[in-house]
C-alpha cells in the first residue's frame, strides 16, 4: 500500500475519531463533572479506538509484512483469550504449545509466502487430525471430545479465520494491482461499522429482542439498521475496491450478515462460559476476540467471495 493510498483511509479515520471525542468532551462537559459510568465507558472506548488505529495506520504504512505481521500477533493474543476459557488439562499442554508456536506461526509464513493452496488446507486439514493426535497421546481419555474440540474450535476461529484478512493482500485481482491494502481497509470498515451502527440503531428504536438468551442488547430494530447502514456504507465506498457499486452492495451486505453471526455465536460460547468478555486486553472493548468476534466469521466468506468471482 502506498502512502498516497493510505493518506485518505487514515484521513476519515482520524477525522471521525477527532470528532468522537470532541462529542465525548462536550458530553462530558454537560454532565458538569459529576460520575457517569456511560461517559467513561464511552471516553475508553474512544481512547483504545485512537490507540487501535494508530497501530493499524502502521502496520499500513510499513507494507503488507507489516500487516501480516501485526496480524499474526493478534491471532496469538485471540488464541490465548480463547484457550483460557477451555477446560483444557495438563495432557492438551503439547497440542497447545502445537498450536501457538506450529500451527499459528505456520499458517501466517503462508499467507508471507503467498502460498493459497497450502494456506487453505493447513488448519482444516492437517492441524484438525494433528492436535487430536498429539493430544491422545498423553493416554488421558478423560472429556477428552469436549478438550480436543475446544482446542480446534480456538485454532480455527483465532487463526484460520483472522488470518484471511491478511490474506486479502495476496489476491491477484486484474486492474487493482498494488491496491489490496485498500479492500483489506474496505472490510474492517464495514464490519466495524456494522458493529457500531447496530448499537446506534438498537439505542435509538430497539424494541424487540433478536436473541434475549444469548446477547440481551441486540434488537431487531438495531440488527435491520446497523447491517443496512453498513451495506450502504459499503455501497458508497465502491471506489474503494475492485467492485461495482452493485457488487460492492452485494460484498458488503454479505459481509455485515456474517458479522452479526458471528457476534452470536461468539456471545454463545461466552454464555457457555460464563463470562461477559473475552478479556481485558482493550480498554472499553473486553478483549481481542471482542473486538474481532465479527471479523473472524466475515473474513473467510469475504475473502473467498473475492476470490472465486474476481481473480482469474
Amino acid at each position: 500500500m502506498t502512502l498516497y493510498d493510505a493518506i485518505p483511509i487514515l484521513a476519515g479515520l482520524f477525522g471521525a475519531l477527532t470528532a468522537a471525542s470532541v462529542v465525548a468532551w462536550v458530553l462530558r462537559w454537560r454532565a458538569g463533572g459529576q460520575p457517569s459510568p456511560v461517559l467513561d465507558n464511552l471516553s475508553a472506548r474512544i481512547r483504545a479506538w485512537w490507540v487501535m488505529v494508530l497501530v493499524l495506520g502502521a502496520a499500513f504504512l510499513a507494507g503488507r509484512h507489516g500487516v501480516v505481521l501485526l496480524f499474526a500477533l493478534v491471532s496469538f493474543a485471540a488464541l490465548r483469550e480463547f484457550i483460557t476459557l477451555t477446560s483444557t488439562s495438563g495432557a492438551d499442554h503439547a497440542a497447545i504449545w502445537i498450536s501457538f508456536f506450529v500451527v499459528l506461526p505456520m499458517q501466517y509464513w503462508l499467507v508471507w509466502i503467498d502460498w493459497y493452496g497450502f494456506f487453505a488446507v493447513l488448519i482444516p486439514v492437517y492441524a484438525f487430525l494433528a492436535l487430536p493426535i498429539t493430544a491422545v497421546l498423553s493416554g488421558d481419555s478423560s472429556n477428552f471430545l469436549a478438550r480436543t474440540a475446544e482446542t480446534q474450535w480456538g485454532v480455527m476461529i483465532s487463526v484460520y479465520c483472522i488470518s484471511h484478512v491478511p490474506a486479502l493482500l495476496t489476491l491477484p485481482i486484474p486492474g487493482y494491482e498494488g491496491r489490496n491494502a485498500l479492500l483489506l481497509a474496505y472490510l474492517l470498515i464495514v464490519v466495524q461499522s456494522s458493529d457500531v451502527l447496530q448499537y446506534v440503531w438498537g439505542k435509538l428504536l430497539g424494541r424487540h429482542k433478536i436473541a434475549p438468551t444469548l446477547s440481551p442488547s441486540k434488537t431487531v430494530e438495531g440488527f435491520v439498521g446497523g447491517v443496512l447502514s453498513a451495506t450502504a456504507l459499503g455501497t458508497l465506498l465502491w471506489r474503494l475496491t475492485p467492485f461495482k457499486p452493485w457488487q460492492a452492495m452485494v460484498m458488503s451486505l454479505v459481509a455485515a450478515l456474517m458479522a452479526f453471526l458471528g457476534g452470536l455465536v461468539m456471545s454463545a460460547i461466552k454464555r457457555d462460559r460464563g463470562v461477559k468478555d473475552w478479556g481485558h486486553l482493550i480498554e472499553g472493548h473486553g478483549g481481542m476476540l471482542d473486538r474481532l468476534d465479527s471479523v473472524a466469521f466475515s473474513a473467510p466468506i469475504f475473502f473467498h467471495l473475492t476470490r472465486y468471482f474476481f481473480t482469474p
